[in-house]
């Protein structure tokens, strides 16, 4: 993974793999920029072959502090600058938001920030406050990602759930008005609000599904599936991570007055895609991981799923 994870910062809690910079304090954009090691900017360049012949339709993206190549993209590619993403999202939050996390993966190819919306919302008797996360790519292999993630405090758990009711994220690509398209961006905002709202809506609906154990174990069995003629490993693999689900769901100490429910199903769930740890930690996976946090989880989307259709 330290290859992947080019610069980033933090506050208070050890980034991944130890690397980066831990500030106590959330900070400022300007001073995010500096920490995150976000302060360069991309130029676009034409490309010429070997006999010197300029190759139409397409221009190469470099990192002017280091000249770093970033990757070949059509002439229509517009770029969005490191710190076009955080005079947006100061711009929609106000004077005064403070980042959480932010940084580079692939030697710049991606980039992306996490900021805390400044409204904490009491959801089901329980604390959730929701992170505006914009990621990007400058390799022309992505589009500009702006998403809310519902993070539930007590135990830093992340709810994104598929709703049908409310949109969580959008994404726009890289050709057209770009700063038309930024400024279009703006009910991002208005999307939280809807969004969070009917969340809160459908937190109280799962709280009151009631589920008996057998179900419990159905939907674990469903969630991590057993190999239909498994080998003695594979069959000891599932168990486990089996086995620490149904954990989670059972003895999580924020979980024992929520009662048998859906919504205490969901929780566990959340919380072992969230924190387990995986059988085979592959080179991508905290990768892997942040990009759920954009995309969305689909283990949590399909608990989501089972539990409505029960």
């Amino acid at each position: 993974m330290a290859a992947l994870i080019e610069t980033m910062f933090s506050v208070r809690e050890k980034p991944w793999h130890g690397l980066g910079t831990i500030v106590m304090k959330a900070p400022a954009s300007a001073e995010a920029l500096r920490l995150a090691g976000l302060d360069w900017n991309v130029v676009q360049e034409p490309i010429y072959t070997g006999f010197n012949e300029k190759v139409k339709g397409y221009r190469v993206n470099v990192r002017d502090r280091d000249r770093k190549v970033l990757g070949v993209v059509s002439d229509r590619y517009k770029v969005v600058q490191n710190v076009d993403a955080f005079s947006f999202t100061d711009e929609l939050l106000g004077k005064g938001v403070r980042y959480e996390t932010a940084g580079s993966l692939q030697d710049g190819k991606k980039v992306w920030l996490l900021a805390r919306l400044p409204r904490e919302y009491i959801i089901a008797g329980e604390r959730i406050s929701p992170y505006l996360v914009f990621s990007n790519t400058h390799d022309g292999s992505g589009s500009v990602k702006v998403a809310i993630t519902p993070v539930r405090v007590v135990c830093n758990n992340t709810l994104n759930l598929a709703l049908d009711t409310a949109k969580r994220s959008f994404s726009m690509i890289h050709t057209g008005n770009i700063q038309d398209k930024i400024q279009g961006a703006k009910d991002t905002l208005f999307m939280a609000e809807e969004y969070m709202d009917c969340l809160g809506v459908e937190f109280e609906q799962l709280r009151k599904e009631k589920i008996t154990d057998n179900q419990v174990k159905e939907y674990v069995e469903l969630l991590l599936p057993m190999e239909k003629e498994p080998t003695s490993i594979q069959s000891k693999n599932i168990i486990r991570l089996r086995e620490d689900m149904m954990k989670r769901y059972y003895d999580a100490p924020d979980l024992k007055k929520v009662g048998n429910n859906a919504y205490r199903f969901i929780n566990a769930v959340s919380d072992f895609a969230t924190h387990s740890s995986p059988l085979r930690k592959t080179v991508n996976y905290n990768e892997n991981l942040f990009s759920r946090t954009v995309d969305g989880n689909p283990l949590i989307d399909k608990a989501y799923q089972l539990v409505k259709s029960a």
